[in-house]
């Protein structure tokens, strides 16, 4: 049994992979298939590590953005893609998978160009609350489409889509208390505030943060990942603005939370406090973790999902939305202290949470891969 999986070039797209093919390879254990052969295509490598880990192939692919708005560039990733799609095709031929699963984005399109091609079952997987142009094409002949928001299944066939959630990898699913404000270093009762900008942060956010840092580190403990490349910007600044606070040691800022300290940090912020973060796939994470949060999304001219994702979850009840454009030190400030301040409101969105999260989307996912991967090789 040989799998396919194809996407990228972010994080949203990348460990949702990693989630599903965690799924494969447990579930073929323990119903005693034969190991599936995994395979990954795209541009880049993303994540050694958990390639590694999840013995998966990875198959070099070129793929060219093209971009909404005018830019030059969009001239030369036509060829670009035009190359990798023959380079898919010849890879796909050798390889011959039984199925190939695709997590949308242009990095996906040779592949999937190349599975329908060569008449592969095709399964997808849609991550947004509205379908991006790889996946809305890809509907058209992928034999199962599964999708994160309900509403997403309004833009595609009826008799194809699953409300499935999104694929979460086993290690973030689930919080951890025991040991963490130790972990942490967080001595005192205070509620915290965890601030999720990305991998790569995010300056507006960070800006918004700074200038009501000495009013927050007042009242709670601010776990930040700022992003690599604002770690060092965000701790100068920090110490400038909060020279004259004695709760200075209030704020920890951290490039980048692994594994066990962004659990750490949202088990804490999951009693008392709240997150604070984008609208990318992160959100399926606070659900899973039944954290109230503050979602502020992307502006829609730079991504076109950001904001029906945020107001998707939103109506749910599991948290607020700010949109950039209102997003000022007063308007963040307030709302934190609206839901700091008010347990009812913190619980309506815990319950909120509770009922978006799907903790069993990649083991469902999954399932219908090895099933029409079974019926294939037959």
């Amino acid at each position: 049994m040989k799998i396919l999986l194809t996407g990228g070039g972010t994080g949203g797209h990348f460990y949702p992979i990693i989630a599903v093919a965690e799924s494969l390879r447990r579930i073929s254990k323990e119903e005693k298939l034969i190991d599936a052969e995994l395979y990954y295509m795209a541009p880049a490598r993303y994540d050694d590590k958990a390639l590694f880990e999840n013995r998966i192939i990875h198959v070099s692919s070129y793929a060219g953005k093209i971009r909404r708005y005018f830019s030059l560039l969009n001239v030369f990733d036509v060829f670009k893609t035009a190359v990798g799609v023959i380079k898919a095709v010849v890879d796909v031929w050798r390889i011959y998978p039984d199925v190939v699963f695709g997590k949308g984005g242009y990095v996906s399109f040779p592949a999937m160009f190349a599975a329908k091609l060569l008449r592969i079952p095709v399964v997808i997987h849609e991550s947004d609350s509205h379908p991006g142009r790889v996946n809305a094409w890809a509907s058209k002949f992928a034999q199962k489409i599964a999708v994160s928001y309900e509403q997403a299944a309004d833009f595609f066939p009826k008799d194809k889509v699953a409300f499935t959630g999104n694929p979460i990898r086993r290690e973030v699913r689930e919080t951890l208390s025991e040991g963490a404000r130790q972990f942490l270093g967080l001595d005192e009762s205070l509620p915290v505030v965890l601030i999720l900008g990305g991998s790569q942060g995010s300056q507006r956010i960070n800006e918004a943060v700074i200038d009501v840092l000495p009013e927050l580190v007042g009242k709670c403990y601010i776990i930040h990942q700022t992003g690599k490349d604002n770690i060092d910007e965000m701790t100068n600044t920090a110490e400038v603005v909060l020279k004259e606070s004695i709760h200075k040691n209030r704020y920890r800022p951290f490039a980048y939370l692994n594994s066990m300290s962004l659990r750490m940090a949202a088990g804490e912020a999951a009693k008392s406090g709240l997150v604070i973060s984008r609208a990318g796939s992160t959100i399926f994470e606070i659900a899973l973790w039944q954290v109230p949060s503050i979602i502020i999304p992307i502006p829609e001219e730079i991504s076109h999902d950001q904001k029906s994702n945020a107001f998707a979850y939103a109506a749910s009840g599991a948290c607020s939305v700010i949109e950039e454009i209102n997003l000022t030190p007063h308007v963040l400030l307030s709302e934190i202290d609206r839901i700091i301040d008010n347990p009812n409101i913190a619980d309506k969105m815990r319950h909120g949470a509770a009922t978006f999260g799907k903790k069993d989307a990649s083991d469902t996912i999954a399932r219908e891969i090895i099933r029409i991967a079974l019926s294939h090789s037959q």
